[in-house]
């Protein structure tokens, strides 16, 4: 999966991943259950072909069903996803990153912490 196209995942792709990540596999009528505000059966099933397409999917033939499965391991997409959005909204740095969640947080770090 290039870097390219893990950034160009629109909303509902990347809620298909979520899904797919969360149940680890699944087929497109499973996918569908799971959307919040699901769009048609045949809609999902061309998502997931689009994803398949980027590099981001595989299938498996299980009898007349596709049972998709994600490309690259959780941890993996983790670290991409944190990287974007680094580069995106802190200019790539850690420290401007970890401050915001900071001061989202209602606890309050010690000098020491």
């Amino acid at each position: 999966m290039s870097k390219e196209t893990n950034a160009q995942l629109s909303r509902r792709e990347r809620e298909i991943m979520d899904v797919i990540y969360r149940m680890g596999r699944a087929t497109a009528a499973e996918v569908l259950d799971q959307l919040a505000d699901p769009p048609g059966y045949s809609a999902v099933r061309a998502l997931l072909r689009v994803l398949e397409e980027k590099g981001h999917l595989r299938h498996e033939e299980d009898g007349q069903r596709y049972v998709f499965l994600p490309t690259v391991p959780l941890e993996r997409a983790r670290q991409s996803a944190l990287r974007q959005l680094l580069h995106t909204f802190f200019d790539g740095s850690t420290e401007q990153a970890v401050a915001a969640l900071l001061d989202l947080s209602s606890t309050r770090l010690s000098d020491a912490e």
